[in-house]
């Protein structure tokens, strides 16, 4: 079977000069796709996911004395995920996931710094994140409450920094590229599509990995946290072509920042979806 779905949504804001209320004129535009892929024979299942997401926008600000348009992005992600799992009993399978993720383009903290050329706080391959791990996977046995539960004994963690030109080091330690911890994982997973035409979908992924090579060396109990990612998709369709996203990401990582991230996005634009079963 084959999913793909593709959006584009976007906004444009205007404003005369005399306009009593006041404002910047503003554009912007998001681009999503994402692609699923299953692949199953008797007890064997080979599941493939890829997605991507690059948005822009165009905001009035001042630089070197002047009040101009300034092009900044907002959202930068590439997502790929491979899973071979084999049958064993009712409900359970045992296999390997893989998982990578990284970004398109240079990240700044402000609009400003692009200008100016000061550093970049990110970049393709600055953070890139490898996730591998090979363990049983649960299927809840409720078609209305569509859950999975990965846990994986032996995983293994990658973070890569390739542009060290970047302001933050994501962990990796000074005059390296990389940096693998091993450990284990557990993985939550929901997908449901309410409707009789699928106007309605939630997607949620709960991923936690437990470095025991970090907790081995650590000096004390404090040093001992999971990196910690939670991800909620929904998407709400107005019609065949237009749909509304509303997307919402905790992160933690310890490694590379002490505090909890945060990122949330509400979208409404054109959309396409293809499937072939």
């Amino acid at each position: 079977t084959i999913d793909f779905t593709a959006n584009l949504h976007g906004s444009l804001t205007a404003f005369s000069k005399s306009w009593q209320a006041s404002g910047d004129n503003t554009i912007t535009i998001l681009a999503n796709v994402s692609f699923l892929h299953t692949y199953k024979k008797g007890r064997f299942t080979l599941t493939n996911t890829a997605s991507g997401k690059f948005g822009y926008n165009n905001m009035q600000m001042e630089l070197e004395g002047e009040r101009r348009g300034v092009w900044f992005k907002n959202v930068d992600e590439i997502a790929l995920s491979t899973s071979p799992q084999w049958a064993m009993v009712k409900n359970w399978t045992y296999g390997a996931n893989v998982k990578f993720r990284t970004q398109f383009a240079p990240g700044y903290e402000n609009r400003g710094d692009k200008q100016i050329g000061n550093s970049r706080v990110s970049n393709f391959m600055t953070p890139g994140y490898l996730d591998a791990s090979v363990g049983f996977t649960y299927v809840f046995p409720f078609e209305k409450l569509p859950f999975k539960l990965n846990l994986s004994p032996l995983a293994m963690s990658a973070t890569y920094r390739h542009d060290f030109g970047t302001s933050n080091d994501y962990g990796v330690p000074v005059g390296y590229k990389s940096k693998y911890e091993g450990g284990l994982s557990v993985q939550v997973d929901f997908d449901r599509t309410w409707g009789k035409n699928g106007w309605l979908r939630y997607r949620t992924t709960a991923y936690s990995f437990y470095g025991w090579i970090t907790a081995l060396s650590a000096t004390k109990f404090s040093d001992i946290v999971p990196t910690i990612r939670w991800e909620n998709t929904i998407d709400i369709k107005a019609t065949k072509y237009i749909s509304t996203q509303i997307y919402f990401q905790l992160y933690y990582n310890k490694a590379e920042w002490h505090q909890l991230q945060v990122s949330s996005m509400l979208s409404v634009g054109l959309t396409y979806t293809f499937k072939n079963k």
